[in-house]
């Protein structure tokens, strides 16, 4: 006879919502503060600088501010989501590039949304299929999340400058905005 096993969630949060509805875009960046969520993997403030340096170049931001999570593999802590909220017109955060910390990216990236803030999530390649996973378990199963070519850890700055160019027309799809 077979025998149905129970599914944990690994996030540790037993409620979440099933609304798959998305924060308004703002349509463009012009004078808005971008949030940056360094997941504290390597290379994670380096390749959010260099998108944020981007954005401000074509769209003149008003602040890039960057914050950090405790742990990556881990989503992000209700304060410093309501923080973010309260400071930022949009977020981005990165880097998934294992299985928990692309998982806990992209419940990040729900999180946001589901609070107001439109949101990217950056994970590698080689982990799209953690990133969906997670956003099936939070009930968003179509949530659209960018992927860079993995992997991310071990470049250089040059090759950071690379892989945030390679995100740009993503980033402008999932934000709206105007190229």
């Amino acid at each position: 006879m077979t025998k149905l096993e129970a599914l944990l969630d690994p996030t540790g949060s037993a409620e979440r919502s099933d609304d798959v509805t998305l924060a308004p875009r703002p349509g463009t960046l012009k004078g808005l503060s971008v949030g940056l969520l360094d997941n504290t993997k390597v290379n994670a403030t380096p390749l959010l600088k260099s998108i944020a340096a981007e954005l401000d170049r074509r769209y003149g931001l008003g602040a890039s501010i960057v914050y950090t999570k405790d742990y990556f593999g881990t989503p992000i802590k209700e304060e410093l989501l309501e923080q973010i909220v309260s400071e930022c017109d949009a977020v981005i955060t990165a880097v998934g590039d294992c299985g928990s910390c692309s998982a806990a990216t992209v419940a990040d990236g729900i999180l946001f949304e589901r609070a107001g803030l439109p949101a990217v999530s950056i994970c590698s390649d080689s982990f799209l299929i953690s990133g969906q996973a997670m956003a099936k378990v939070q009930g968003f199963p179509g949530y659209d999340f960018l992927v860079a070519a993995h992997p991310i850890a071990s470049l250089d700055a040059d090759e950071i400058r690379g892989r945030a160019a390679d995100l740009m027309l993503g980033i402008q799809r999932i934000f709206g905005l105007e190229s």
